[in-house]
């Protein structure tokens, strides 16, 4: 072991003693605590389950066994088939992709991985079904996969050879009034209970547009709930409301010795902390989560515009006044939402706010757009609006569809429940083939006046290469003191918490499903855009050097990322994953634990001998 693995084992030396508190059962199994199996098994192996044992599980989970095939994979031999004629039919229809077993809302990563479906998938319904399929993979030591939304851009909802735990069908949502968590004592609060295969859009009509209140959840509507909300989770509103994560009251979790746990701030604490964005596929499958849910504004709304600087010189002013102008307007529980800069001197504003009236929106903008309007070096490509709705309607289909159509995009299939709409700016991403990614909490000290020229410096020398987008809803700095208290008390990489903003910038190609006709990645425009978004991403870097990164839109390739997503959270993490899965078997790439298999999770590697 070298030095640096053992400073990280030994951090974990405070927290031992919890693994072996009262009422916690260690998932061992049947081969005893030190019997860990050395590889998962696949299919055509001799210990792969017998055509027996796979009918003894159908029938222990109702039927609803499904071995699985890609709509895509009979293209080849009859391309006007209407298995693939359907499936050409919803290639950008996210519901459609949602659908599917066998398919993710990502085609796939440029040297990472492709989107290739499990060998069968439980449609789990019930608890009970996920339990028999925990048990199941747990006995035949196979590779175990689980999906709700599908939208994982770094392939952890799919693995061939696997079994896969499907809980799309897992999708009810009940309100409460007044909630409290199974064995606490404390004031009533009002909540929702989702299911683990909701998707926002779901949690959205029913808390929202039914309910009169708000949740926080994902910006992108087709979102699954469970896996934002263990990933930490931010939302149009997180400046306000904060993660997901930190709303998170109780959730039921299956864990891997096939146990149903109630996981709250009163039983099974550490496990409750660690699903507060401690990475979704570690440490059990999620089967259902209540959320607490809050007043809601009178009205959401959102600003929109773009503009072109005329030189180097005048973009380097605009910079300038931008930074300035969101530190002085902006930074504060009311704005949200995205700026991104652009190369040949284009900046795009797609902001939203809350808790104020259109008005008072058009005030807080005013200066900035009388300084633009002053000065002939600027042209405004796109016009900027200020828009205000009634919030109750920020998800409302039926309302969009009467006065803003276009706004959204409907699930367009036959019978599809009328809430199910994303935002069009969300469509692009469906099936995308992602060439590169790059994230990165921008910190609040960035924006002390004294500092504010070195950022401006990076942005205008990153903007050089590629384009890239400050999403502030996405840093808790300027959050209200009670959302940053409940943000910190979650797994999440702290520099969360002091940061204004979370920088993305990524590229990508069209969709490329193994065996869909016309897929023919470019693997030399890839590594290209990814050469590209690495030397933006070093200039950003010069300001924010040891700045953490977002599990979910995160590098692929990431080297320090038990650092990057975790920081020194990720001790206390693995010392939750060791309780909790201590045969491991939840694996997902870069997931707590991760580093003790092979890259694609069938293979036990001895301890410490792969850190990236």
């Amino acid at each position: 072991m070298n030095k640096r693995n053992f400073l990280k084992a030994a951090a974990t030396l405070p927290l031992l003693p919890a693994l072996f508190s009262p009422g916690v059962s260690l998932a061992f199994g049947e081969e005893g605590p030190l019997a860990l199996p050395r590889a998962r098994v696949r299919p055509g192996d001799p210990r792969w389950p017998t055509p027996v044992a796979w009918d003894e599980l159908k029938q222990a989970v109702g039927g609803r066994l499904l071995k699985l095939e890609s709509p895509f994979a009979g293209c080849a031999a009859t391309p006007m088939s209407a298995a693939c004629s359907d499936a050409l039919a919803h290639l950008h229809n996210a519901f459609y992709i949602g659908d599917q077993p066998a398919l993710t809302q990502s085609s796939g990563w440029a040297g990472a991985w492709v989107s290739q479906p499990s060998a069968y998938a439980v449609a789990a319904e019930t608890t009970a079904d996920v339990v028999a399929a925990v048990d199941f993979a747990r006995k035949h030591h196979l590779r175990l996969v689980v999906k709700g939304g599908g939208h994982s851009y770094q392939g952890t909802s799919c693995a061939p050879d696997s079994l896969l735990v499907w809980t799309r069908h897992m999708n009810a949502a009940t309100l409460h009034d007044a909630f409290v968590a199974q064995g606490c004592i404390a004031a009533p609060q009002p909540a929702v209970t989702l299911g683990a295969g909701a998707m926002w859009i779901d949690a959205y009509d029913a808390v929202t547009t039914r309910g009169g209140r708000y949740v926080q959840g994902g910006g992108c509507t087709t979102v699954g709930v469970a896996g934002l909300v263990q990933s930490g989770g931010f939302g149009s509103f997180s400046k306000r409301y904060g993660t997901a994560a930190a709303n998170l009251l109780e959730a039921e979790v299956v864990t891997a010795d096939g146990k149903v746990r109630i996981a709250n701030a009163c039983t099974n604490r550490e496990l409750f902390w660690g699903l507060k964005g401690g990475g979704g596929g570690s440490l059990g499958v999620v089967t259902r989560v209540t959320l607490r849910t809050h007043e809601l504004p009178e009205q959401f709304g959102a600003v929109f515009g773009s503009i072109r600087a005329s030189s180097d010189d005048a973009y380097r002013a605009l910079l300038a006044k931008v930074v300035d102008f969101y530190q002085s307007a902006l930074f504060n529980p009311q704005w949200g939402e995205t700026i991104t800069f652009r190369s040949e001197n284009r900046l795009r504003v797609s902001m939203v706010f809350q808790g104020l009236s259109q008005q008072q929106a058009q005030d807080t903008w005013a200066p900035f757009l009388a300084w633009l309007a002053a000065d002939k070096a600027y042209s405004v490509e796109s016009p900027f609006k200020i828009l205000a709705l009634p919030a109750r309607h920020f998800w409302d289909a039926g309302f969009f569809s009467r006065h803003a159509p276009g706004f959204m995009v409907a699930d367009d299939r036959p019978g599809a429940p009328a809430h199910h709409v994303q935002w069009a700016g969300d469509q692009g991403q469906v099936g995308q083939f992602h060439h590169g990614y790059k994230s990165m909490w921008m910190p609040a000290s960035l924006l002390q006046r004294q500092r504010q020229p070195k950022l401006v410096d990076v942005l205008f020398a990153a903007s050089r290469h590629w384009d890239f987008a400050f999403h502030f809803n996405k840093g808790l700095a300027g959050a209200p003191p009670e959302a940053i208290a409940a943000a910190k008390d979650t797994a999440m990489n702290p520099d969360v918490l002091d940061a204004f903003a979370l920088m993305i910038m990524g590229a990508e190609g069209p969709p490329a499903y193994p065996g869909m006709p016309g897929a023919a990645p470019d693997p030399a425009d890839a590594r290209r855009d990814a050469a590209m978004i690495a030397t933006a991403a070093k200039e950003l870097a010069r300001v924010a050097p040891d700045a953490g990164s977002y599990v979910s839109e995160s590098d692929y390739f990431e080297p320090s990322w038990q650092r990057a997503f975790w920081g020194s959270n990720h001790p206390r993490l693995a010392a939750v994953k060791e309780r909790y899965d201590p045969q491991g078997l939840f694996f997902v790439h870069h997931g707590v634990g991760s580093e003790q298999w092979s890259d694609d999770g069938f293979t036990r590697l001895r301890r410490g001998a792969r850190q990236g």
